[in-house]
C-alpha cells in the first residue's frame, strides 16, 4: 500500500516585490511540511534497508516527515502544467541558480534570487521535498524526521569508517561524519582503544597508527572567560566529535573505523520523492496544493550527489508509484558520473560525495551497474542497467563535464566496463560539456585558486541547461526527437586511454598534469553487503578487478574535441581543464576533488617564445577584440543552430565576451 500523506503548509509570500515574470505574472512560494506513514511490511520495489527495525507509532506503522517548499504562478491558469522537482544538493536549492542565472539561495525570494528569470517565464510549478534524512538544520537546508532504526533488545550498532581532510592549518575537532551540515552516528563507546585512526599521505600508501592516547571523542567549546582572561576553550567529551590536539595535518588523509549507534532508516528518502510527487501529480482532493494547476508533466532535476541519486531512483524501481503509475516524465541528471547514491544501507552518509582520486577513493557510490542499458560486468559475469522498466522508467538527459572523466568514471556511463563504446538506449540522451568543470558558477568572476596550482575553469556553460530542458519537455510532451547524442567514442579517436591522452597534452610550461585519471576497483564490503550491511571497513581491493577508465581526447591547445563546445570554447583564449592539481602541503600532486582549471594562453607571440609555450598566442588568434568578438558570434550562432542554447541567451554571450571576456580573464592586449 502507498505512504498515508498529509500536507501541512504554514507560510505564503509573494516573491520578487509582486515582479511579474513575461505572460506568467508573478510567483508566490509556499512552506510546510509532508507527513508519511507506511506499514513496514508494504510491498515495495526494492526493500528499505531496516525499515522493519524502525520505530513504530501506536498503529504498528513507521512515521517519517519532510520539509516542503513550493514555487508556483499566483494564477493557476498561468502554470505550463508542468512540475519541476528539483533534488537540491545537500540539501541546497541549486536548480533556479543554474536555470535562472541567480545568486544562490535556499530561500530564493528575492529579485537577484531569481536571476533572468527562465523557469518562472515558462510557467513551470518548482518543488522542493527533503529527503536526506541525515542532514541538521541551519542555512535554510531542506530537513527531514527520520525514525532510527532500534533492536528489540537494543540499540543496533556496527562499524562506521569516516575520511577527514584538514583544508586549513590548525584544525582540531572534527564531527563524526566529516561534515558540520551531516548527523554523526553516535560512538558506542569513548574508549579510544576499541576505535582506530590512522592517516595516510595519499590513498595507496600505508596506514599510519595514532595511538590511541593522543586523541578523544570530544570537542572544542570556546567563549569569552572571567577576569579579563580573554577567550577561553575546553575539551569536552562527546560521542559524536573526534578531537586531535596536534591538529589534522593538511596533505594528510585521516580514517577512522569506529562502532556506532543509532542509524537511520534513510532508504525513506527514495520513498519520500516517489510519493511526494505521485501525489501532487495523480491526487485530486483539496490538500493537493496543485489541485488547480492540472499537472500534465512532471520533471526532475538533480546535479552531482542529487544526480546520482536520480539514477538510484531509477535503478531500484521508485519511479513507478504503487498504483503502477510514473512518476517522473523526464529526468536531468547532470555531472552524477557514473555514480549512483546508495542512500539506502546500515549507517549510510548520504552528504559523502562520490569516490575521487585523493578524497573518498573507495567509497560504495560506484558499483555496478553504471550504463543506462543492459551491460555485463567482466569481472563478475553479472548483466545489469540504470534502466530497465520500459514502462516507467522516464526519458533522460545524462549531462557530464570533463571533470567526470577524471574524477567520476564517467566514460563507463557509454563504455562497457572493458571502455568498448556503448550506444545510449532510446530514452536516454548523453551530453558531454566539452572541457567544462564539474561546477559551473553561473554568476563566476575572475577565478581564484584556493589549495589548487591553477585558477578555477570559468567556461560559461549555464545556457545549456535552458536549451536542454526545453528539449526535454519538448521530447516528454510532443514526441520531438533531441540533439543527438554528444559524446566522445572510441569509433572516432575522441575517447582514449590515459597515456595516448598523455601524448596529445600541450607541454605547458611549468604545468603538473595528472598522473593518471581516477581508477576504480571491486571491494568487498563484507558477507552481509547485499543486505545493506557494511562491515569490512576498510573494504578489502579484490585482486584483478577493475573497470577501463577513459578520458576525452584534446586538440593541440589542450582544449576536448568531442562533446558541446560551448562559445567561450569555440574561440577559445586558454586551455580549459576538467582537472586541477593539489598544491604543495595539501595533497601535491592529486587531482584536487572536482576542481577544474583555467590556462590562459600566452598573450603575444613574444610572450610565447620566451616562455616555450608550444600554443598559438592570442594575438595570433584574434589579431583584435572585434575580431574575437565576430568568432565568439560565430560559434554561438552554431550552438543557437544545435540546438544547444536558446536565441535568448545570444546576447548574453556577446556581453560577456566584451573586452577579452574581462569578467572572467585577466587579458592585457
Amino acid at each position: 500500500m502507498s505512504s498515508d500523506i498529509k500536507i501541512e503548509l504554514q507560510s505564503a509570500r509573494v516573491i520578487a516585490d509582486g515582479k511579474e515574470f513575461g505572460n506568467v505574472g508573478c510567483y508566490e512560494y509556499l512552506t510546510g511540511w509532508i507527513h508519511f506513514e507506511i506499514e513496514p511490511n508494504s510491498p515495495l520495489p526494492s526493500k528499505i534497508v531496516d525499515l522493519e527495525n524502525a520505530s513504530k507509532n501506536e498503529h504498528g506503522n513507521v512515521e517519517y516527515s519532510s520539509q516542503i517548499h513550493i514555487l508556483r504562478p499566483v494564477d493557476p491558469t498561468k502554470s505550463n502544467r508542468r512540475l519541476f522537482f528539483d533534488y537540491g544538493n545537500r540539501g541546497n536549492k541549486r536548480a533556479i541558480q543554474y536555470f535562472n542565472d541567480a545568486v544562490a539561495s535556499n530561500e530564493p525570494v528575492l529579485s537577484e534570487e531569481c536571476g533572468n528569470g527562465f523557469l518562472f517565464r515558462r510557467g513551470y510549478s518548482i518543488v522542493w521535498v527533503a529527503w536526506q534524512g541525515d542532514l541538521l538544520p541551519g542555512d535554510g537546508r531542506m530537513t527531514m524526521r527520520l525514525p532510527k532504526a532500534i533492536n528489540k533488545n537494543g540499540p543496533i550498532i556496527g562499524k562506521v569508517r569516516t575520511e577527514f581532510i584538514a583544508t586549513k592549518e590548525g584544525e582540531t575537532t572534527f564531527p563524526l561524519s566529516g561534515w558540520i551540515s551531516t548527523r554523526s552516528h553516535p560512538t558506542v563507546s569513548l574508549d579510544t582503544s576499541k576505535a582506530k585512526l590512522t592517516r595516510r599521505q595519499y590513498p595507496d600508501e600505508e596506514r599510519e597508527v595514532i595511538p590511541p592516547s593522543e586523541w578523544s571523542f570530544a570537542r572544542v567549546d570556546g567563549g569569552q572567560g572571567m577576569d579579563f582572561q580573554g577567550k577561553e576553550t575546553a575539551v569536552v567529551s562527546s560521542d559524536i566529535h573526534i578531537h586531535l590536539p596536534t591538529t589534522f595535518q593538511t596533505g594528510w588523509i585521516y580514517e577512522l573505523i569506529y562502532t556506532a549507534k543509532d542509524p537511520l532508516v534513510m532508504g525513506l528518502g527514495h520513498l519520500v520523492v516517489r510519493d511526494a510527487i505521485s501525489f501532487l501529480r495523480y491526487n485530486k482532493t483539496a490538500q493537493n496544493p496543485f489541485l488547480k494547476y492540472e499537472i500534465e508533466k512532471t520533471f526532475c532535476f538533480g546535479r552531482s550527489q542529487t544526480g546520482r541519486c536520480i539514477r538510484d531512483f531509477i535503478y531500484h524501481g521508485f519511479n513507478e508509484d504503487h498504483l503502477g503509475r510514473k512518476v517522473f516524465d523526464g529526468a536531468l541528471t547532470h555531472v552524477a558520473g557514473a555514480g549512483k547514491m546508495w542512500l539506502n544501507h546500515r549507517f549510510a552518509n548520504g552528504v559523502v560525495p562520490g569516490g575521487q582520486q585523493y578524497e573518498e577513493h573507495d567509497n560504495i557510490s560506484d558499483q555496478f551497474p553504471f550504463a543506462y542499458n543492459e551491460s555485463t560486468d567482466h569481472n563478475t559475469g553479472k548483466v545489469d542497467a540504470i534502466c530497465k522498466r520500459p514502462l516507467s522508467d522516464p526519458l533522460i538527459f545524462h549531462t557530464q563535464t570533463s571533470t567526470e572523466y577524471w574524477q567520476r568514471r564517467g566514460s563507463l556511463v557509454h563504455t562497457d566496463t572493458k571502455g568498448n563504446d556503448l550506444a545510449p538506449p532510446e530514452n536516454v540522451r548523453i551530453y558531454h560539456w566539452a572541457s567544462a568543470q564539474h561546477v559551473g558558477n553561473p554568476l563566476q568572476e575572475r577565478p581564484t585558486r584556493g589549495i589548487c596550482q591553477n585558477p578555477e575553469n570559468v567556461l560559461q556553460t549555464s545556457m545549456i541547461f535552458r536549451a536542454l530542458l526545453d528539449a526535454l519537455d519538448n521530447w516528454v510532451s510532443k514526441a520531438i526527437t533531441p540533439p543527438d547524442n554528444q559524446i566522445p567514442t572510441n569509433s572516432k579517436g575522441t575517447l582514449v586511454d590515459f597515456k595516448y591522452w598523455k601524448s596529445q597534452f600541450p607541454k605547458i610550461p611549468n604545468l603538473v598534469t595528472p598522473q593518471e585519471a581516477n581508477k576504480l576497483f571491486i571491494y568487498d564490503y563484507g558477507p552481509k553487503a547485499d543486505l545493506g550491511i557494511f562491515d569490512t571497513l576498510p573494504p578489502r581491493k579484490i585482486k584483478n578487478c577493475n573497470y577501463v577508465i577513459k578520458v576525452p581526447s584534446v586538440d593541440d591547445d589542450g582544449n576536448e574535441i568531442a562533446g558541446i563546445r560551448v562559445p567561450m570554447l569555440g574561440t577559445p583564449l586558454a586551455t580549459y581543464t576538467g582537472w586541477n592539481i593539489r598544491s604543495r602541503n595539501f595533497g601535491e600532486g592529486a587531482m584536487h576533488e572536482f576542481s577544474g582549471s583555467t590556462l590562459i594562453f600566452p598573450e603575444t607571440d613574444a610572450v610565447r617564445r620566451m616562455t616555450n609555450d608550444p600554443r598559438q598566442s592570442i594575438e595570433e588568434r584574434y589579431k583584435s577584440k572585434d575580431n574575437y568578438l565576430m568568432k565568439v558570434s560565430a560559434a554561438a550562432t552554431d550552438l543557437i543552430k544545435e540546438g544547444f542554447m536558446l536565441e535568448e541567451d545570444f546576447n548574453r554571450v556577446i556581453d560577456l565576451a566584451q573586452d577579452w571576456c574581462s569578467k572572467r580573464h585577466d587579458i592585457r592586449l
